[in-house]
Formats: structure tokens, C-alpha cells, sequence
């Protein structure tokens, strides 16, 4: 179950349309990548005793997984594993199923789209290629510092928890990008998009959007990600989806309580969700 744990540190590859995006390399250290069999090792050993479930990314159920059938599902998927260079090591398919629910359901609404914690850009590509980005008359903000966390933006707790340390040597692993030029890269094929570079809440003012339908949040530590919450709730859309990534997850228990501090201020609560994932909706006023 350790292993089980870790997922979050191991998060296809498809050409859409004809279009060919320029490549992004992988540099998984060899010891994440040894780790990164291991743990595909213990949810293959757990899909063969098991018949008929799904078991990645720290989730494992019953449930039926037929959206992994849907071609719209698997082409979104691709195109955003592809994000990841040679090989997805995300694996992360209910998790990516419930953002593109969340983005499509957004796309109806008013407002711009925004990611605080882009990384290699997975979901993001993934939402732009199901969503037809061009087509869509929104602009995706994608903010991160593309380096890994701020030092000046990480709780004492999880200072303790030795979350700096962590951050370090997943930039050495490759587990985080290390540079903005790849993800440049990797977003060229779509219009209306902003790659934002910097740490939250420093580079919040950059967003011009004056209505955001969706709002994603993957910072990996809590002050920034209560900062981006504070600063967008007002400009959420009533019906806006808000989607907190690491809210359930395992070692992310300063992040939940905050988001959940936030939550009560604002007179919502955070649904949890078994990906790991919390989901706010912004009710209407």
C-alpha cells in the first residue's frame, strides 16, 4: 500500500488530426523510472486477481470504467499523454475523466479558463484537444513557476514534511518539468492560451479574464492554492467549476484542511472524490 501512496510522484502518445506537435523529451531519472514499474506492477497484480476493475492512480473499484471505451475519451487522453514525451507514467485516467467532465461542462458557460499548476501539461492539452480549443471562444491561462515550488510560498508544516526536499528531487527525476520551453512546445498547436510564468500568488494580476468558467488547482502545497481560490472566487461564473487536485489525496492533509477553511468562508463545501480530486461548484448567488 506504500506504493499505493506514492502515486502522486509517478504521474500514450497520439498524433490528433494530422497535426504534429513538436516533441517534448522525457527525462525520468532511472530510479523513478524503476519505481514507476513497481508501482504498475502492483495494479497489474491487482487487475489479474481482481477481474474487471479498475485499478491505477491510487484507485481501485468495481466500478465500471466504460468511458475509457469512448473514442472522444481516448483521443483526448492521448493527446495530453503525449505531453509527457515517450511514454505516459501519469496514468491517470478516472482523474483526467473527471476534468474533461468538468471542462466540457464549463465550456457552456461564460467565462475563460485558468490552471494554477500546469506542469508538462497533461490535462490541459488533453481539455483543449476534446474541447476543439480553436473553436472556443475562451483563453486558457496556464500558470506555473515551470521550476518546481517557491520556497516563499510553502507552509511551515509542509516545510517540516520536508516538501522542498521532494520538490528538488522530482525536478531531478523529471516527475516535474523543469523548464517552460517544452510546454511552449507542447501548447503550439492551439490559439487563445497564456503560459504564465511565475509563482501564485505573484503572478495572479496577469489574468485578465473578467469571468472564469473552470478553475484548476495543482500547486502541491497549500498557501498558493488558497491564494488562487480567494483571488478567482469572485470571478467565478455561478455554475463554475472548481477542481482541487490534490484535495483527498494521502500526505495532502495540510492542502485539504485549508481549501476546507476557505470553503466554509465562502459558504461552500468541497465534494471529495475518489481520485484524490475535491470538486467545488460555485452556486448560483
Amino acid at each position: 500500500m506504500k506504493l499505493l501512496q506514492h502515486r502522486r510522484c509517478l504521474h500514450g502518445e497520439a498524433m490528433c488530426r494530422g497535426v504534429m506537435v513538436a516533441a517534448v523529451p522525457t527525462r525520468l531519472s532511472f530510479p523513478a523510472r524503476l519505481k514507476m514499474l513497481a508501482v504498475r506492477g502492483e495494479y497489474w497484480l491487482a487487475r489479474t486477481i481482481l477481474r474487471d476493475v479498475y485499478s491505477n492512480d491510487a484507485l481501485i473499484t468495481f466500478n465500471t470504467h466504460a468511458f475509457m471505451e469512448d473514442p472522444d475519451f481516448q483521443r483526448a487522453y492521448e493527446r495530453g499523454a503525449k505531453a509527457l514525451g515517450d511514454m505516459d507514467w501519469y496514468q491517470w485516467h478516472w482523474r483526467v475523466h473527471v476534468g474533461l467532465w468538468a471542462a466540457a461542462s464549463a465550456s457552456k458557460l461564460e467565462g475563460d479558463f485558468v490552471e494554477c499548476g500546469v506542469s508538462y501539461g497533461f490535462l490541459s492539452s488533453a481539455i483543449m484537444e476534446y474541447l476543439d480549443w480553436n473553436s472556443l471562444e475562451k483563453t486558457f491561462y496556464l500558470l506555473d513557476t515551470f521550476t518546481g515550488l517557491d520556497p516563499r510560498y510553502v507552509s511551515a508544516v509542509e516545510r517540516e514534511s520536508g516538501a522542498l526536499e521532494t520538490s528538488e528531487a522530482h525536478l531531478r527525476d523529471g516527475l516535474y518539468v523543469d523548464s517552460v520551453d517544452s510546454v511552449r512546445a507542447n501548447f503550439s498547436e492551439w490559439k487563445n492560451h497564456r503560459i504564465i510564468v511565475g509563482a501564485v500568488p505573484d503572478t495572479l494580476d496577469q489574468v485578465d479574464a473578467e469571468k472564469v468558467a473552470y478553475l484548476h488547482i495543482d500547486m502541491n502545497c497549500a498557501p498558493p492554492e488558497v491564494a488562487a481560490l480567494r483571488y478567482f472566487w469572485p470571478r467565478l461564473t455561478p455554475g463554475a467549476f472548481v477542481l482541487l487536485d490534490d484535495y483527498a489525496n494521502r500526505g495532502r492533509e495540510e492542502q485539504r484542511i485549508a481549501m476546507d477553511e476557505v470553503a466554509k468562508e465562502l459558504g461552500v463545501m468541497v465534494c471529495t472524490l475518489p481520485t484524490g480530486q475535491g470538486l467545488i461548484i460555485k452556486p448560483a448567488a
